[in-house]
């Protein structure tokens, strides 16, 4: 038999978790045809020996809806080997909302999600009103890798209400009448229904974004219509829960939403250092919600969630006074004011000043340092100095450390602030959890402020190789099988005959991220960081190879992956 392609020779780690085995894959048609001993010739042959041939990684969390319009790779997933995102997570999506009102669901991303408004102007043809309307218009486009869509409860809010969506309560016509789209949006192959209750999603005036006016019963019959269906995932970033009644409360309505409807469920975990505790009750919300007959599931990571600074891109004194002004010269000017006694003594003194006051700060923005928990990127894995641990070794305050080390390599290194999940032990044992996928990426979301679209080369160059915490079939099920069983992504995440051909080829003992950089190649020039990665030799898409050693081949075989009402 002729095949398409013949991955030959590989290691098969096939995403069920069962233990890796040597075969040949032979892929034909977009589907793989055939796995094991194979004769035969084909197009292209991939020599695999020494790799691991494992299915296209899945990311269930991800904020690519304004980029899929300019990035047609899906730039930095692929890189990562991402062959399949759901797009809308935490109530952000671009549909439904017509041109006039574009502005309105802008309003909603661009500073809950760092997506900038500029670049979204610049970039996106609007082509579309409702979210049936958005699904037709992502399918049009030339797509790398494959996408599914959730309807965002913000953009639903303000399709419906318009400005009062930032300000009132929804009357019983509009839920109706966002029941009603909602309905729709589900039979013209949406993923699900997405919202958030989470108070670091704000507008850039300070306001809620408009999910977060709703109360419960609005999102217990938005949820309710997926059930009547019988179709659909349900995502939310989550309430706040300071205190323990709080906690109780919001876990008990999750439960039974969940089990009323019986829409599978889903959320991130984080681990907060002030709340140490919180993430385990999440994790007893959904054993008991799963033994009680529900279907719900953990969205984690595999390392810190952070912010990457650094001159080039932002630092937490750029609001303070003196600091505004010298942080809109030109690189190295600024670095020859640092190298100023007189000038770098007062700026250290104006951001000791701002560090001691109260700023309000959400999501992924700088805050202010505490050393101890402020790291020198100066490798793409762990482990990571402190600046506080520097500082004491060179027995000199840390602040003024923290400019030295910037000023070594030219205002152009990058620290890294943890946000969550700062204990690492604890996010071993949230990844260890059998209900728990690592997912939380973010990717397309906070692209001047984080960079977590590395997940999946950080889980597998880290905690498998360095650490050997997980062994590598459990790694790669999470990465894939799991998350497509959950999302109904059928024929993906799993290596079986007649299965789409979505496939990685990976070196397992050189996959790792690599260094980040910042960049300017955004819509309207506005900037983004970016990260490759190493140990990728081969990312097939739907049969075809995307990236070959990383570098795009010319194929853009994605799709767009509807719901099973679609079909």
């Amino acid at each position: 038999m002729q095949y398409d392609i013949l991955i030959r020779g590989g290691t098969v780690v096939d995403g069920s978790g069962l233990p890796r085995y040597q075969a040949d894959v032979g892929i034909s048609d977009g589907r793989i045809a055939t796995i094991g001993k194979v004769e035969g010739g084909a197009h292209e042959v991939i020599d695999a020996e020494g790799q691991i041939v494992a299915p296209g990684f899945i990311d269930g969390h991800t904020h690519m809806d304004a980029q899929v319009f300019w990035d047609p790779l899906g730039t930095c997933s692929c890189w990562h080997g991402v062959t399949s995102v759901v797009m809308g997570n935490c109530g952000f999506s671009l549909a439904p909302c017509a041109e006039k009102d574009k502005l309105l669901v802008m309003r909603n991303l661009e500073r809950a999600e760092d997506i900038s408004p500029k670049a979204m102007e610049a970039g996106i043809k609007w082509s579309w009103s409702n979210f049936a309307q958005y699904l037709d218009a992502v399918e049009r486009l030339p797509k790398g890798i494959n996408y599914s869509a959730y309807v965002g409860h913000s953009a639903l809010r303000t399709y419906v209400m318009g400005e009062r969506a930032f300000e009132d309560q929804a009357t019983s016509d509009d839920l109706a009448a966002m029941k009603r789209e909602l309905r729709e949006a589900m039979r013209a192959g949406a993923a699900g229904f997405s919202t958030s209750r989470a108070s670091a999603h704000q507008t850039p005036d300070d306001r809620p974004v408009a999910s977060r006016l709703a109360n419960w019963q609005e999102v217990r019959e938005l949820v309710g219509v997926m059930g009547e269906l019988g179709a659909g995932v349900f995502e939310i970033a989550q309430e706040d829960v300071p205190t323990p009644d709080r906690l109780h409360d919001f876990l008990g309505r999750m439960k039974a939403l969940a089990l009323e409807t019986r829409v599978p469920t889903t959320f991130g975990v984080v681990y907060f250092r002030k709340m140490p505790h919180i993430w385990r009750a999440f994790y007893e919300l959904v054993d008991d919600t799963v033994a009680a007959g529900g279907k719900m599931l953990v969205q984690g990571t595999s390392r810190w969630i952070s912010t990457l600074l650094s001159f080039e891109s932002t630092l937490p004194f750029d609001k303070a006074p003196l600091w505004s002004e010298m942080r809109k010269l030109p690189l190295a000017e600024q670095e020859a004011t640092l190298r100023n006694p007189a000038a770098r003594a007062q700026l250290i003194q104006a951001a000791r000043e701002f560090m001691t006051k109260r700023h309000n700060v959400v999501g992924a923005e700088a805050r202010p340092p505490d050393f101890d928990y402020l790291f020198v990127l100066d490798q793409p894995l762990p482990p990571y100095r402190s600046v506080a641990q520097i500082a004491r070794e060179r027995q000199q305050d840390a602040l003024e450390v923290m400019l030295d080390l910037a000023l070594e390599k030219h205002l152009r290194q990058f620290f890294i602030q943890p946000i969550v999940n700062e204990d690492q032990d604890v996010v071993l044992a949230m990844m260890r959890h059998p209900r728990s996928v690592v997912t939380f990426s973010d990717s397309g979301a906070h692209v001047s402020q984080i960079m977590d679209s590395s997940i999946q080369t950080h889980l597998l160059g880290h905690w498998v190789r360095d650490r050997q915490a997980l062994t590598l079939e459990q790694a790669v099920r999470k990465l894939t099988f799991e998350l497509a069983s959950f999302w109904g992504l059928k024929g993906r995440g799993l290596l079986r005959e007649r299965n789409y051909a979505d496939v990685v080829v990976f070196d397992p003992a050189t996959i790792a991220p690599q260094m980040p950089t910042l960049e300017y190649d955004l819509p309207a020039g506005a900037r983004r960081l970016k990260q490759k990665a190493l140990g990728i030799k081969a990312t097939i898409v739907n049969g075809e190879v995307l990236l070959r050693d990383n570098e795009h081949t010319g194929a853009l075989p994605g799709k767009l992956l509807r719901g099973p009402l679609a079909a």
